[in-house]
């Protein structure tokens, strides 16, 4: 007897989706990205501006680089089709939320108004039905039928 890992319907053997994603997949992927560019930006001007100490400095890069990276690589995943970065991409977004909340309080208007705008647009990417559909494989299963 063989043992063979089970597939899920619509999807290959490594997870990724048989179609590729759909549009609003692949525009929360970009802008998911170019958060994780900003949190690596971050980073470096953390690294480098940051006052306090050395280990003050160390620390709060190395917590962007973790974050921006996650992020980065979330995105390339999503591009490339792996659903399984969907669910880390959502809670993302709601993690930013503070941020904007705090910019918001602190009467940085403009900061906080386009930091909602690309949080709430970015979700509403990742939550649409379209998405949703990819990301249960229930498009592919759909147009068989």
């Amino acid at each position: 007897m063989t043992s063979e890992p089970s597939q899920q319907p619509g999807r290959k053997a490594d997870g990724t989706a048989t179609g590729a994603p759909p549009v609003q997949v692949r525009a929360a992927a970009g802008v998911v990205g170019l958060e994780g560019l900003v949190g690596l930006a971050t980073a470096v001007v953390f690294g480098v501006a940051s006052e306090g100490g050395l280990g003050d400095r160390i620390g709060e890069a190395s917590y962007f680089v973790l974050l921006g990276g996650a992020l980065v690589l979330c995105a390339v995943l999503l591009w490339r089709g792996k659903h399984g970065a969907r669910t880390p991409s959502i809670v993302a977004q709601l993690l930013l939320v503070p941020f904007v909340y705090s910019q918001l309080a602190e009467g940085r208007l403009v900061i906080g108004t386009v930091a909602l705008l690309v949080v709430v647009g970015t979700f509403l990417l990742l939550v649409s039905e379209p998405a949703r559909r990819w990301s249960m494989g229930a498009d592919e299963r759909s147009r068989a039928e």
